[in-house]
């Protein structure tokens, strides 16, 4: 099941387990049970402190539970974990042994006080980039705590009950039978929704810090690099994050970053945050903030009700794709639907694609796509292109793209795993046409995350933050960096560049200002 090169990479990881462990299958006759066995046997056989046994009475078959021996840690996985979920795998078996998790004190300090019985499922893709992150953590929260179970379930596998549930998106996550959440989630935020307390704990913390001399509003590209460059002036710094990665977390290529070649976003996004965490910031994730108020001493209050001072701020609270809101957007997102021609373009090379937008950014991501793949249909909305002239002569010069005006889109169709097509409806006859795809572009603008924002700073009539050379905004001390400021051109490179240009000024401004006694 395993070939030589994993075995001997995975001998070195099941090397750190100190404790007994057990994999406890619950098989039958299929294949798929086949399959388990083999890659069970071949992990028993590599690890001197690991064993497979299948007597198992599991309710799904087929299954098997990773548990230390002699307890019951509450991890199962109704799958063949290879593929995204090998590494889920692979820490469960050191979890399990007791190798002790890359994890904040706090936070498993906080699974292992939850005092309520909690049964999840997880219904995740072995093809899915947000899956491990969940099936991760909530196997994290199932070792830690006795009460709490949980159970990764490959949908392929169980595709009855993938329709009785109709689940249309991984991952999906129940809990205790019921629709619990959907979408990739971190540790902290499953706990924020189980842990009724811990809101209130946070804002009683957050509240009881001093002044920062900088403070970031987001956790993306740009408010990582700025958070590294005050950081490493020697200044008290914090960053306040939804999330930290900001909208690299839904990307899943990334070939454009400059010395590096090719990589997720998932992956990139934890390396923004190791490489933050390597300094001295105070890293506050998990938290929205709800307004700005400029002064001497800057106040950034958050929903939770806390309060932050800082002598300097930058906002990069970055931006998200508008979304056309139809049937079929959300369920194959990452698998079609994508944002971002320049970093998901190649990946439909020889296909026939379309872009929904006929403005600047739709017509430059089609003239974009039309180097690359097979054909280009593009929809707009209006009765006429509203992109540049430039752009329009340009775009109808190309001989693999159809354009389509005064076209409402409808729907985007799939067959349960990716995109096969876009429905739209001509606005003057009323007819309907589908056009068989594989990839749907949606490009009908960003909407900056600059709503609580309003009255603060000037911004555009884009909500944009309007800033200078230097990154400052209208208020002095407040300085702004990446895809929410008037900064043309969205991209991951810029918003880092743009982040540490604006931390750099904002240090100089520090340098320049008096400090209040």
């Amino acid at each position: 099941m395993l070939d030589d090169n994993i075995k001997a990479q995975l001998a070195g990881y099941l090397a750190r387990i100190t404790q007994p462990v057990e994999l406890i299958a619950t098989l039958d006759d299929s294949d798929a049970s086949n399959e388990m066995r083999a890659l069970l046997g071949d992990i028993a056989a590599i690890g001197d402190k690991v064993s497979a046994r299948y007597d198992g009475q599991a309710a799904r078959r087929p299954s098997f539970q990773v548990t230390r021996r002699g307890q019951d840690t509450g991890v199962t996985f109704a799958a063949i974990p290879m593929g995204h979920e090998f590494t889920s795998l692979v820490l469960a078996l050191l979890q399990a042994g007791g190798y002790p998790p890359k994890v904040e004190a706090e936070l498993i300090e906080q699974v292992r006080v939850l005092d309520t019985d909690l049964v999840f499922e997880t219904w995740m893709s072995l093809t899915c980039h947000n899956c491990p992150d969940v099936v991760q953590a909530l196997n994290l929260m199932a070792v830690l705590n006795p009460r709490i179970r949980h159970v990764a379930i490959d949908g392929a596998l169980f595709q009855r009950e993938v329709d009785e549930r109709q689940i249309m998106a991984v991952p999906s996550v129940f809990l205790n039978g019921q629709p619990f959440g959907s979408g990739r989630m971190e540790l902290s935020e499953i706990l924020a929704k189980v842990d009724t307390g811990a809101a209130e704990r946070d804002a009683r913390k957050i509240a009881a810090k001093g002044t920062f001399d900088m403070l970031i509003v987001g956790g993306g590209p740009a408010g990582a690099a700025a958070a590294v460059y005050a950081a490493r002036k020697g200044i008290r710094t914090g960053i306040v994050a939804e999330r930290m990665g900001g909208q690299t977390l839904d990307t899943m290529g990334i070939e454009n970053f400059i010395s590096v070649l090719e990589t997720q976003g998932p992956k990139f996004a934890a390396a923004l945050e190791a490489h933050t965490r390597a300094y001295d910031v105070d890293l506050m994730a998990g938290q929205r903030v709800a307004g700005v108020q400029p002064g001497e001493q800057i106040t950034v209050t958050l929903e939770s009700g806390a309060a932050l001072q800082t002598r300097s701020l930058v906002l990069a609270t970055g931006a998200r794709w508008r979304k056309v809101d139809v049937p079929g957007e959300a369920e194959y997102a990452n698998k079609g639907v994508a944002y971002c021609p320049h970093c998901d373009g190649p990946l439909f090379k020889g296909k026939d694609v379309a872009v929904i937008g006929g403005g600047n950014s739709g017509v430059e991501a089609a003239i974009d796509l039309a180097g690359i793949v097979r054909h280009v249909t593009l929809v707009e909305f209006a009765d006429q292109l509203k992109a540049d002239a430039v752009l329009v002569t340009k775009l109808r010069s190309l001989p693999n793209v159809t354009v389509h005006v005064n076209a409402q889109t409808t729907e985007i169709a799939g067959d349960g795993t990716k995109v096969t097509g876009l429905v739209f409806k001509d606005r003057a006859s009323g007819a309907s046409r589908t056009v068989e795809l594989s990839g749907v572009f949606v490009q009908i603008g960003l909407v900056p995350n600059t709503e609580f924002l309003k009255g603060a700073v000037e911004l555009s009539r884009y909500g944009e933050i309007i800033v200078d050379a230097r990154c400052a905004t209208s208020v002095p001390g407040i300085y702004a960096a990446g895809d929410a400021t008037t900064v043309p051109f969205k991209q991951i490179v810029i918003a880092a560049g743009e982040g540490a240009k604006a931390a750099l000024s904002a240090f100089d401004h520090l340098i320049r200002t008096p400090q209040a006694a």
